[in-house]
């Protein structure tokens, strides 16, 4: 309910704007991200949210109704071009498109610059001298005031030749900030004089060297959102408490007035969201890479196989808060299931296989099985399986001396084979050790397609198969969650969060055997292997001697399950 209520608030405050012409009849909103990492599910959210809602006011906004693009580009020393063509390579596949209106924050260094010289004209900026660790001491705590910096009354002509000459390369990194005079008894610490330019004498992807002086976010932010005369800016709820500085800066220089709304960050169980630490885990070597698909990054979550419609539907269904929430991973996997239910195509595969030789079928007969590709959906068609005198079936489909409610394969027992026959186990080989190595059985071949037979018994079995002389050897990628504790950040007196790593969050099947129609199946392709789940063709497969398959999520659905209940 607080989530609609949140939603609704945005909507309505909109429409209030809309109907009073407060911005000429626009609604124009933004994406900013930070081009220092990739984006996460995290930001999926965000991006629904700022791209989706000039779709929903397009027609009841005169004036036009966008959301811009804007790369806050403000640290040179983590900001890479890599970044920058990641998330627009991301924001495209989920599913939105900023036409024309792509920005940066370098553009208006310029800008950004000539107000802060207005600031310090106006005796609301000075240049100071402390120290990063000097300024964190001098700004007090929450129940005590901080303390003044001694270079805080400097002149405002000293202040202007100090700030130019910082622009002009003069002093070190570190030596000197730009700090804007507010309130150093603030309950608000955002409000104690902050830092607004830093020197770092570093190239821009952008602007190369053109600077040494670079703007802090929380100078720039709201600036950039006024240059672009952005209506509604849609933040995280972190940002709540650096609105009023937002505000402070857009009054001080009497420029457009933005308003800033917050909403809940997206936090997934099993998941960490904080860039600091997707870093960590690709630098530390804790998982291969930015798009590895135990990451929660949009370029993970696409080589996994998760449909961009399925995550737009999640980002929907969780709606916005004033409150942090934990949501389930359970949640978003419900949704992944049920657009892949819808469109992916049905195919068998056997992770774990074991040989079933069928005696009384002509060894040299190959037949062509009618398959269904999608029962959801009926244009998806028909193909043909191969079925032959070998198969392979999952080991764990066959017992030897099975329980009672086991209704698989069995000495004595039959199953259905999908789209193929009825089988009966009639021996069971192994090896010297005392393994299964193989499983004989007859057919009835009046069974064919899976039909009952004329004499109307019944199975309770029915079981997947591949041809073995027809199969694809294949890798196949299971994975599991990252973290095994559900909130990965909880760690005890002296732990770390990385101790709560799942050391079984990845299993590869080398010896994985699928029918031979996935021959030509292209990456990023999903399928649902029978019985098994859902599953992604790996990039990795152009490189390797078969198909390589990442799961995408089991079948098993604890989050509809508990839905029902």
């Amino acid at each position: 309910m607080e989530a609609t209520r949140t939603l609704d608030f945005i909507r309505e405050m909109i429409l209030d704007d809309l109907r009073s012409d407060k911005h000429g009849g626009r609604v124009t909103t933004r994406f900013p991200p930070e081009p220092n990492g990739y984006l996460h599910i995290g930001h999926a959210k965000s991006i629904c949210l700022n791209f989706g809602i000039p779709q929903d006011f397009k027609d009841q906004a005169p004036a036009g109704a966008r959301c811009n693009l804007r790369f806050d580009d403000t640290n040179p020393t983590k900001e890479e071009q890599e970044y920058i063509d990641a998330i627009k390579r991301d924001i495209h596949w989920l599913g939105f498109d900023w036409g024309k209106h792509e920005y940066y924050a370098s553009d208006y260094f310029e800008q950004l610059y000539d107000w802060a010289v207005k600031l310090i004209k106006d005796s609301k900026a000075y240049v100071c001298d402390l120290t990063a660790e000097e300024i964190r001491k001098s700004r007090g705590t929450l129940t005590q005031p901080g303390t003044p910096s001694p270079h805080r009354d400097r002149s405002v002509e000293d202040n202007l030749d100090l700030f130019d000459r910082m622009r002009k390369g003069e002093f070190p990194d570190g030596s000197r900030v730009l700090r804007a005079k507010i309130d150093m008894a603030s309950p608000n610490l955002n409000m104690r004089d902050p830092v607004m330019y830093r020197i770092l004498h570093a190239k821009h992807p952008r602007t190369g060297g053109a600077w040494c002086i670079y703007p802090m976010y929380d100078y720039a932010h709201g600036q950039s959102d006024s240059i672009e005369q952005i209506t509604h800016s849609l933040c995280t709820l972190e940002f709540e408490d650096h609105r009023p500085l937002y505000d402070w800066f857009i009054e001080q220089l009497g420029i457009y007035p933005s308003r800033q709304t917050e909403f809940n960050r997206l936090n997934l169980t099993h998941t960490v969201v904080a860039k600091r630490k997707l870093r960590a885990l690709v630098e530390g070597g804790h998982v291969a890479g930015w798009d590895d698909p135990r990451m929660p990054t949009l370029s993970a979550l696409r080589r996994r196989g998760y449909p961009p419609a399925a995550i737009r539907a999640f980002c929907d269904a969780v709606g916005l808060s004033k409150r942090e929430q934990l949501i389930d991973l359970a949640r978003l996997e419900y949704h992944v299931r049920e657009e892949l239910n819808r469109t992916a195509n049905r195919v068998m595969a056997v992770l774990d296989p074991l040989r079933v030789v069928i005696t009384n079928y002509p060894a040299d007969q190959v037949e062509q099985m009618e398959a269904v590709n999608n029962p959801e959906d009926e244009s998806a068609g028909k193909r043909s399986v191969p079925f032959s005198q070998v198969l392979y079936i999952e080991r764990e489909d066959f017992m030897e001396n099975p329980p009672g409610k086991f209704f698989r394969l069995a000495p004595g027992r039959e199953v259905r084979l999908r789209y193929g026959y009825w089988i009966t186990c009639t021996d069971v080989v192994k090896d010297e050790a005392g393994n299964i190595v193989e499983v004989r059985c007859t057919y009835d071949p009046l069974t064919r397609g899976g039909d009952s037979p004329p004499d109307g018994r019944k199975v309770k079995g029915t079981i997947h198969w591949v041809s073995a002389a027809h199969a694809l050897d294949a890798e196949v990628r299971l994975y599991d969650t990252l973290f095994s504790r559900e909130d990965p950040n909880d760690v005890p007196e002296g732990g770390d969060w990385l101790d709560n790593l799942n050391p079984d969050s990845l299993r590869i099947v080398k010896d994985a055997k699928v029918e031979p129609s996935l021959a030509k199946a292209e990456a990023g392709q999903t399928f649902q292997f029978e019985r098994l789940g859902y599953f992604c063709v790996d990039p990795d497969s152009a490189k390797s001697s078969g198909p390589v398959f990442n799961r995408t999520v089991t079948l098993k659905d604890s989050w509809g399950k508990a839905q029902k209940t």
